[in-house]
């Protein structure tokens, strides 16, 4: 299915890589303002050129974005697995499922298990 889309659709080979060029100058240009126009009057930084604000950029997309979105759907194909095993489950083995994890992860208890000590 993917082929035919290419197959009918080759501009997008033309395309995508003028727009990416496109989004990486205008994101570029918008951090340089914005750092020369916030920065040097509140703090006495300098200025940047272009390329620095392009570096600094994927400097900060390295440190909190991360490259691509494979992250999240990686998690949530987990999550998803996860559930279809504890929907499989039988009672029984939730409860020692329950039990293994209070017992790796601190004994934390749910208000509802706890119980009471005599006076």
């Amino acid at each position: 299915m993917r082929n035919e889309w290419v197959k009918r659709n080759p501009w997008i080979f033309v395309v995508a890589p003028l727009a990416v060029a496109g989004f990486v100058a205008l994101f570029g240009e918008l951090v340089m303002h914005l750092w020369n126009w916030l920065l040097p009057p509140l703090f006495g930084w300098h200025a940047i050129g272009f390329w620095q604000a392009l570096g600094l950029l994927i400097l900060c997309r390295i440190l909190f974005g991360g490259f691509g979105g494979h992250g999240r759907d990686r998690r949530g194909r987990w999550r998803r697995k996860d559930f279809e095993r504890w929907e499989q489950m039988t009672p029984e083995e939730r409860e020692f499922l329950r039990q293994s994890l209070r017992r790796r992860c601190g004994g934390f208890a749910s208000p509802s298990t706890e119980t009471k000590e005599p006076a």
